[in-house]
């Protein structure tokens, strides 16, 4: 799952939504590291991207790409997504998208302290409103353009956005069997974490 997703899932505490995200800017052994809200959204982040690797609706539609693509279809799936929980929001969240980013980005703001390429990343993230942005198909098309700049083989998601919006349906049916599952699942690891961490 993407940026938006792992935010939607990861608890509502600011240190569990910073977790959520930082989960793909940390890498290694978390404990000691942060506070333990923070450590445990990342621990939650880990076991969510376990839980879709491996699941039927997420391999069925990795699945739908060309064998040639096969490498790169995660990324293009996650980021996919994202952009069907933001247009979809309402079905899976009672709190409306724009209060959520908005929260979202103020926690970011006031973070002093984010790691490694988050730093750099977030205000772009807040100044152009990546996680609502991602209700606008067409937002897809620089967001995987962007992507490819930072693989070694960017053609590897050359004419990517072209094929997804190919797969619009069959991928929207996919998104729809699965998210809810992954919502229970993140539900009840999310009872085995901290609320509350050091900082408050």
């Amino acid at each position: 799952m993407n940026y938006l997703a792992h935010l939607h899932l990861g608890g509502k505490s600011p240190g569990h939504l910073l977790g959520s995200l930082y989960g793909d800017f940390v890498k290694g052994a978390v404990a000691g590291r942060f506070t333990p809200d923070i450590e445990a959204g990342i621990v939650l982040h880990r076991r969510i991207d376990s839980f879709t690797d491996r699941h039927p609706n997420v391999l069925a539609a990795l699945g739908r790409f060309p064998k040639e693509r096969r490498r790169y279809a995660g990324i293009i799936v996650d980021v996919f997504f994202d952009h069907l929980l933001a247009r979809h929001w309402r079905q899976y969240s009672p709190q409306p998208l724009n209060d959520f980013v908005g929260q979202v980005y103020g926690i970011l703001a006031n973070e002093p302290q984010l790691p490694g390429r988050l730093a750099a990343v977030a205000p772009y993230m807040i100044a152009d409103d990546w996680l609502g942005s991602y209700r606008d198909f067409r937002v897809l098309e620089a967001v995987l353009n962007g992507i490819s700049r930072r693989l070694s083989r960017p053609e590897g998601l050359a004419g990517a956005f072209f094929e997804v919006r190919e797969l619009y349906e069959p991928l929207s049916e996919d998104f729809r069997a699965f998210y809810p599952q992954l919502q229970t699942f993140a539900r009840e690891a999310l009872q085995g974490l901290p609320a509350r961490g050091s900082d408050g």
